[in-house]
């Protein structure tokens, strides 16, 4: 039977399915042992040390099979574990993949799906070295463990902030939160705020910037919404922090569906979530390093607000009121 008139996932089963990942795996020297052994076997670089973190994916709690292409979910399956290891300001290397399936998936998602995935390992010289396949009765369940590495002093943990330093995030906010809000509403949507929400792209080389450059105190990826994630920088940190609404990035894509609100959705670029971006904290002394690291990776870099040493994060207005949250950020099991 030719791979062409396949189609079905019972049709070559759980060891034709994993063949057929394995084929379209790159390698390299950092990998002894792949796919195809009970465990992988790495080499890390020499004085690196190994940053490990997981994250899971469900169906119609992360994603929706009826509007989340399979390219692009591959791609931020693998995306968002990414921007977790750049939030450490580590290098990505390896990553592992589970899948749970339901019995109807068709094999061509399966096929588009590793097709976005590879595509995201590509980009970031990420190379898959296993995981393991199941059948699900509730849905598509995706599992990535993903590995990195990087020198001790170049690790960056939430923990290192100081009151006085200034608070930073990378590219824009709301993008994500804003075009999952008008999907789930039926209203129009532009591809580029779209993709902000399929497709994000993790902030690799900005946190490689930041971290080679040793401007940075503490940081996160904003996977909850700024709020919520800075709120976790200054409990590990033991300090507090105010935000300025008025310096928030907002793209052009944002603040161009703002007329059809009666007021600009503070609320999407605050607590929304699924940007991916990078809050981080810095000395103030270092605002012009911060620009140069800017110009070195192409990222915008914004300034947004003072950490303090008074515990307590919250976020304040042009004219000086105090945002009052709709919500803190995403967090499950409420």
């Amino acid at each position: 039977m030719s791979s062409s008139s396949i189609s079905s996932l019972a049709a070559i089963g759980e060891f034709g399915l994993i063949s057929r990942i394995t084929g379209r795996v790159v390698t390299n020297e950092s990998v002894i042992a792949g796919i195809g052994d009970d465990a992988a076997v790495t080499a890390l670089s020499p004085g690196m040390q190994l940053l490990t973190s997981t994250d899971m994916l469900l169906e119609d709690v992360h994603f929706r099979r009826s509007w989340h292409d399979p390219y692009r979910l591959g791609r931020k399956s693998l995306a968002v574990s990414i921007s977790d290891i750049a939030a450490m300001g580590g290098i990505p290397r390896w990553s592992l993949l589970s899948i749970a399936i339901p019995a109807d998936l068709p094999l061509v998602f399966i096929d588009d799906f590793m097709c976005g995935y590879l595509s995201m390992a590509a980009e970031n010289n990420v190379i898959l070295i296993g995981g393991d396949t199941c059948s699900s009765r509730a849905g598509l369940v995706l599992s990535v463990t993903i590995m990195g590495e990087q020198l001790p002093e170049q690790v960056v943990c939430r923990s290192g902030a100081q009151p006085g330093d200034d608070i930073w995030v990378t590219g824009t906010l709301g993008d994500a939160a804003l075009g999952l809000k008008l999907s789930e509403d039926g209203e129009p949507v532009s591809e580029e705020l779209i993709a902000r929400l399929l497709d994000p792209a993790p902030r690799v080389s900005a946190a490689r910037a930041l971290t080679e450059a040793g401007v940075v105190t503490a940081m996160i990826d904003v996977s909850d919404g700024i709020l919520a994630d800075f709120g976790h920088i200054a409990e590990h940190s033991g300090v507090g922090g105010c935000i300025q609404i008025g310096a928030l990035p907002l793209s052009r894509y944002f603040c161009s569906y703002s007329a059809d609100f009666s007021d600009i959705p503070y609320h999407l670029a605050l607590s929304g979530g699924e940007d991916y971006e990078l809050c981080f904290t810095a000395d103030r002394s270092n605002r012009e390093n911060i620009s140069d690291c800017m110009k070195k990776c192409g990222i915008a870099m914004t300034r947004i607000g003072i950490v303090s040493s008074s515990v307590g994060v919250s976020a304040v207005y042009p004219d000086g009121s105090i945002y009052k949250a709709q919500r803190d950020g995403f967090t499950h099991f409420k």
